[in-house]
């Protein structure tokens, strides 16, 4: 056996698996290690003694990244591996992945504009026709959907979500709408047809902003709708309501309190806004393997260190909703269109979206999912609402308006 394997299998069995799980490793030098009891869900297969090396100085991090790069192969169940790390010890950070994470933090931090642009075309830039095959249609919500009972598929829970959120935000006929990472404008297509709004999208990604205005056109609905490509921290409007989706987590470790700060100052004095972000239960930090590979420059924040800086900023927080086991039905459900539509996706641009890109994507989508849905897990996602200082009487007393079978306070039929 060789030096490697043999140091790997000693690390491996000082990290426990859940009751049921088990997983066998295939070592380059022929030996096996069967970890955990059961039935084996599947093998993890080293192809180079480099790849046992990068495991073992890396842990989960070199594994992975040896497993995109062909130096490793994975046979069976991911998701079942992927739990299975996210259940043990294997999957803790450790010096040197520790040390990597800072270095990531000091060449793609999002504190300068022109970097921040950069990490989102990153991967947003990756195209429209890509994220077509594997989001919602026709709305393309890449964020959380809501899964309330007796919902049938994506399109739904997202059509659930968009409307959940212009309910908390208590839309009506007239008001100016801010959506502040607006995506490719599903809930401002929503908010004008259905609550007879007026709407500003912001979108720091070229690529979907001309997509966004192409489909503004497309509807005709440029008196009431129009996206400006500005980063979040450039919005120089006040608005009566703002819906903050999904951008809280791009703004960057040390970020935090400008990007409240400049969510506070698009609102207007008596507005309603909804803050809807990943964060943890407690401070802890953001793996590795998102920000390198998916999502540069990334940062999760608590949910304490969040409410804590929306204080700060003249933010009374009204309601705070939990829907992380929603983002593990959601991201299950992005992760079989992926899979289904492979072929259709490489089609695309096959040097741009080769095996390696299929492997680092899988385990993005499932990953995240057993993630959200692990019960060890800290990480959720919250939807917070807000107003811009005291509400006073004009926020319900109750939360009986989200769920009427249509808003009681739009006067007459809703918007066109």
């Amino acid at each position: 056996m060789s030096a490697a394997s043999i140091l790997l299998q000693r690390a491996l069995r000082t990290c426990g698996l859940p009751e049921g799980s088990r997983l066998r490793f295939q070592f380059f030098d022929g030996s096996r290690l069967d970890w955990g009891g059961g039935d084996p869900q599947g093998t993890v297969r080293f192809r180079t003694p480099g790849a046992e090396w990068r495991t073992l100085a890396f842990g989960h991090i070199g594994l992975l990244e040896s497993y995109f790069d062909g130096s490793i192969d994975i046979e069976g169940d991911l998701r079942a591996l992927l739990r299975a790390g996210l259940e043990s010890r294997f999957a803790l950070p450790n010096p040197l992945v520790s040390l990597r994470n800072r270095w990531h933090e000091r060449r793609y931090s999002n504190r300068s504009l022109a970097q921040a642009k950069s990490n989102a075309r990153f991967h947003y830039g990756l195209g429209t026709e890509f994220f077509r095959y594997w989001l919602d249609q026709p709305a393309m919500m890449y964020t959380c959907a809501y899964w309330k009972e007796g919902t049938r598929d994506l399109e739904e829970a997202q059509c659930n979500k968009i409307d959940h959120v212009c309910r908390k935000l208590l839309l009506r006929p007239g008001e100016r709408v801010a959506d502040v990472g607006c995506g490719w404008g599903g809930l401002l297509f929503h908010a004008v047809r259905h609550y007879g709004v007026t709407a500003t999208g912001y979108n720091a990604t070229t690529e979907q902003a001309i997509a966004l205005r192409e489909a503004i056109d497309r509807q005709g609905l440029g008196d009431r709708l129009r996206v400006l490509e500005r980063d979040f921290r450039e919005v120089d409007e006040a608005y009566d309501k703002v819906a903050h989706i999904g951008v809280l987590e791009h703004a960057g470790r040390d970020q935090l309190d400008d990007t409240v700060r400049a969510l506070a100052a698009c609102v207007r004095p008596g507005g309603l806004g909804v803050l809807h972000f990943i964060g943890h239960v407690g401070r802890f930090e953001t793996e590795y393997f998102i920000r390198e590979h998916i999502f540069p420059g990334g940062w999760i924040p608590s949910l304490s260190e969040t409410l804590e800086s929306m204080e700060r900023h003249g933010l009374e927080v009204l309601d705070v909703e939990n829907l992380r086991r929603h983002y593990a039905l959601t991201l299950d459900a992005w992760a079989e269109r992926f899979d289904r539509h492979w072929e259709e996706i490489q089609a695309l641009d096959p040097k741009r979206f080769d095996e390696r890109f299929r492997r680092k994507w899988r385990v993005y989508l499932l990953g995240c999912a057993e993630m959200f849905r692990s019960p060890r897990g800290y990480t959720h996602l919250f939807q917070i609402t807000f107003s811009k200082g005291n509400a006073g009487d004009a926020y319900p007393l109750s939360r009986a308006h989200l769920y009427t079978e249509r808003p009681t306070w739009i006067e007459g039929e809703r918007g066109p």
